[in-house]
């Protein structure tokens, strides 16, 4: 009996986390929220903070490399993760930071290889188009760098010509995060998976 009403307040839970995830956002937020240049969700804004820490230093140079995992859960719906990717702009921006003064590079890997396939295989393997392309086309235009791991692609079986050619591939992951972090990028998993 106990597993039982242990299980049911864990499946409520979920839906009701699941139902706030995709509710409307509430009045105060919507009143404050601003979006420094990406606007294509609502949910990429960022909240004004005054007189934060950590301010905008013009001696260095904010290179991000950004992992980006997990799996389709909703085909009609862009990946949360790479809404992440237009928050961490947009907050980067909204910290004070030149745009010529940002360089982010995001790494896909796992699952989520297949929320980068193009239109034409995402139709076929979803029946739907693939919300995520106008995203990743309006972070390319803001000057973030795509790149996806080829052992993931190689092991979910999926060909080189099979993807957007926004996203460039790499041998791995790991040796892209190991690469990066050598050229100087800070890692952030903005992954929920």
């Amino acid at each position: 009996m106990k597993l039982f009403f242990s299980s049911l307040l864990v499946l409520i839970l979920v839906d009701f986390s699941v139902a706030f995830a995709q509710s409307e956002m509430p009045d105060h937020i919507k009143k404050n929220i601003t979006y420094p240049v990406l606007d294509f969700h609502p949910w990429i804004g960022v909240m004004p903070i005054a007189n934060g820490a950590y301010p905008y230093d013009p001696s260095l140079d904010y290179k991000i490399v950004l992992d980006l995992y997990g799996g389709v859960k909703d085909s009609t719906a862009i990946h949360s993760t790479i809404l992440e990717v237009a928050r961490t702009y947009n907050l980067t921006l909204a910290n004070g930071i030149p745009a010529d003064k940002i360089q982010l590079a995001a790494v896909i890997h796992g699952g989520l290889v297949k929320a980068i396939l193009s239109e034409e295989e995402y139709q076929k393997k979803y029946q739907t188009s693939n919300p995520n392309l106008a995203a990743l086309k309006a972070l390319e235009d803001v000057g973030v760098k795509f790149y996806v791991c080829g052992q993931s692609m190689a092991f979910n079986n999926i060909a080189p010509d099979r993807i957007t050619p926004m996203v460039k591939m790499a041998v791995s992951a790991k040796t892209t995060f190991i690469t990066l972090d050598q050229m100087g990028y800070s890692y952030l998993n903005v992954s929920d998976d």
